[in-house]
């Protein structure tokens, strides 16, 4: 379970603070090289038992900037999860 932060982020640190579980790192710590903000899946949690929706995509001033990305297998996932790719939070 993870959502995905795409290459239109703007950097703006929004997101970063509002990770319940610090799953969310800068672009200079990007381990794909990216200049975006990164999303490690394995740590994020989708903000279940944390929020009642991501955290990070609420903040987002980015419309469509955090979407899905694809459910890990066996996972607890948000119930309100939508397909991967899709915006987290649609304005």
């Amino acid at each position: 379970m993870a959502v995905k932060i795409t290459d239109i982020c703007i950097s703006c640190d929004a997101c970063l603070d509002e990770c319940p579980v610090e799953a969310i790192v800068d672009n200079d710590e990007n381990p794909t090289g990216e200049d975006i903000y990164y999303v490690y899946s394995d740590k994020c949690v989708e903000c279940v038992d944390h929020h009642d929706s991501p955290a990070c995509a609420d903040a987002c001033p980015t419309e469509g900037c955090i979407v899905w990305d694809e459910p890990g297998a066996g996972s607890v996932e948000s119930p309100d999860r939508g397909e991967a790719g899709t915006p987290v939070v649609e304005d």
